[in-house]
């Protein structure tokens, strides 16, 4: 069954994609979620004539989240954390990370952010995916308290 996704959907595709999937989870999840529509040949080149308009506008946006992630690789991200030894008490997590880069005064939601749960002191990086074509390894640095 070929879709026409709506808005993003994780591990699926971005908006404005054209996905085959199993007729059930079309049918029963996507297409009543609001997040896809049918692929018609209609709907299909509705859909080709929408990206060629989008096209310069898509450009700014690509340039802009360049320009953040830029910004965010300069940063030196520090999370402080109580730990006994090298162990954390507790785990960081994609929040932590998000409020780390609220101090530094950028604003990014933790849906755009993975990095798994870390029970340890280190170094580490998390995935930042700004855009579909703008996605980077931001590193940060949990330390104890």
């Amino acid at each position: 069954m070929e879709l026409i996704l709506k808005q993003d959907v994780q591990n699926l595709g971005f908006k404005d994609d054209i996905v085959s999937v199993k007729p059930g989870y079309g049918r029963n999840f996507l297409i009543p979620q609001g997040f896809a529509a049918l692929a018609t040949p209609s709907a299909k080149k509705v859909l080709a004539e929408n990206l060629k308009q989008k096209a310069h506008k898509e450009q700014k946006v690509i340039d802009d989240a360049t320009k953040i992630a830029d910004a965010l690789k300069a940063l030196d991200i520090k999370i402080v954390a109580k730990a006994g030894g090298e162990k954390l008490f507790g785990s960081v997590t994609n929040m932590d990370i998000v409020e780390a880069l609220e101090k530094a005064g950028h604003s990014i939601d933790r849906k755009f952010i993975t990095s798994g749960t870390v029970k340890r002191t280190g170094k580490y990086a998390a995935t930042v995916r700004l855009h579909r074509s703008v996605v980077f390894e931001l590193p940060y640095e949990i330390i104890a308290e």
